[in-house]
């Protein structure tokens, strides 16, 4: 029998005691918020959409079976991104298969903008996920609309005020659905001074009518890069404040880590070993009799080839199965302002891909990943379009005729690697 009181986030006497880890799965995201720049490897940074590696299922369950044996207070797996879960259904529903295939006592949860879960609530009703945390940080679409750039759902593209209503009404039937299922729901709201910041109490009301159980507030961080970079963080005493508010309503949760997609240990206190085991785990050979199977993508959200391969922090590596296209890891890119070098590294660190989709490339790595024997696709659009011109030969329609010796506006385009 679970004991569902061993989860830290939601028990505030648990999180000196047992500890969890967030499985990075799930890299694309279907919506743009206005405080989050998902780096992809930050070390020093504690934030949600952050990882220092991305893992696929099979990858994940390695890392795992490792973590357990060196942490016996591991009590949850969780899956928190670095983007949205339900943007990414394949691989977070087939980790958590996995998971729970192998660790039957084991607390599951997941941590998402609730966008795209309702499909998938009976089948984690069905694994005993637990817990949910749908982040729900206003209830009015003329304030999502300055909270959010665009929202995608169902392949179409939403934005402005449209965008916060479809967010909305698809968390509204997220909630209904998963408090139905008996499983318990935790509201996480970004509290951003000047914008959603007097909404909040309007929020812990409505989701304690909605028999949420647990509401966390959490203080905008600022963040390098983004529309909401030059908003002050809300001050403890501010916080303290709003949250005696929201106990009006729901219990507040006091103890939050703000984890990062990749978190592994008790709250705060993140495991140096652990990061250690998932990166030996984003290194393991994926089970193939296929030589260079897979393609490489430069993509900002993991949809779109939409990137210069000279501005990319991070490569997208995709292959085909018989069900489709599966992402099967992403990885970081070497060190900038290294010149060739970094073309070097880079195409022994992809030397198990056939071709690469970028949104633009400079000659020199171009001729560098060439001469790896690596095929190159300059090209915008989606990523699909370019993977069906890899393996079925199919017309690419999309193919783009871009400045290919800049990175940027003021880049010099000496190919040197972008600093």
């Amino acid at each position: 029998m679970k004991d569902i009181s061993q989860h830290p986030c939601f028990n505030k006497e648990a999180h000196h005691k047992y500890a969890r880890v967030h499985l990075p799965v799930a890299p694309q995201c279907n919506v743009k918020c206005n405080y989050c720049n998902r780096k992809f490897d930050c070390v020093n940074e504690s934030r949600p959409g952050v990882t220092s590696n991305v893992l696929n299922p099979e990858q994940a369950l390695n890392y795992l079976k490792k973590l357990v044996k060196i942490m016996p207070e591991l009590k949850v797996v969780g899956i928190a991104g670095p983007g949205d879960p339900f943007a990414n259904p394949g691989q977070t529903m087939e980790t958590l298969r996995l998971v729970r295939n192998e660790f039957p006592e084991m607390l599951l949860c997941i941590s998402t903008n609730g966008l795209n879960v309702l499909p998938y609530v009976d089948e984690l009703k069905a694994l005993d996920v637990t817990h949910v945390t749908i982040t729900l940080n206003s209830l009015r679409a003329e304030t999502l609309e300055k909270i959010y750039g665009w929202v995608r759902y169902e392949k179409r593209g939403y934005f402005g005020k449209q965008a916060g209503e479809v967010l909305l009404e698809r968390q509204m039937e997220a909630i209904d659905k998963l408090r139905d299922a008996e499983i318990t729901v935790k509201v996480n709201s970004i509290v951003i001074p000047g914008v959603n910041d007097e909404e909040i109490s309007e929020v812990a009301e409505f989701a304690a009518g909605k028999g949420v159980d647990l509401m966390n507030t959490i203080p905008l961080f600022p963040v390098k890069d983004t529309p909401f970079e030059n908003i002050s963080e809300p001050s403890s005493e501010f916080m303290k404040a709003l949250r005696r508010k929201v106990e009006n309503f729901l219990p507040p949760m006091s103890h939050c880590a703000r984890c990062r997609a990749d978190a592994a240990g008790l709250l705060g206190k993140d495991s140096t070993e652990a990061a250690q085991l998932l990166s030996e785990a984003a290194k393991m050979n994926v089970e193939t009799g296929e030589e260079r199977p897979y393609v490489a993508v430069t993509s900002n959200e993991g949809i779109l080839v939409n990137q210069h391969l000279g501005e990319a922090d991070r490569i997208h590596v995709f292959k085909e199965t018989p069900n489709g296209y599966k992402l099967v890891n992403v990885r970081a890119t070497p060190e900038m302002g290294s010149g060739d070098n970094r073309w070097k590294e880079m195409a022994e660190s992809l030397s198990d891909c056939r071709a690469i989709l970028v949104g633009g490339i400079g000659p020199k790595p171009s001729k560098i990943l060439a001469h790896s024997g690596m095929q190159i696709v300059e090209m915008s659009g989606m990523i699909d379009q370019g993977l069906d011109h890899i393996y079925k030969g199919a017309e690419l329609r999309t193919l783009c005729k871009t400045d290919m010796f800049k990175c940027g506006t003021d880049c010099s385009g000496k190919a040197t690697g972008c600093g």
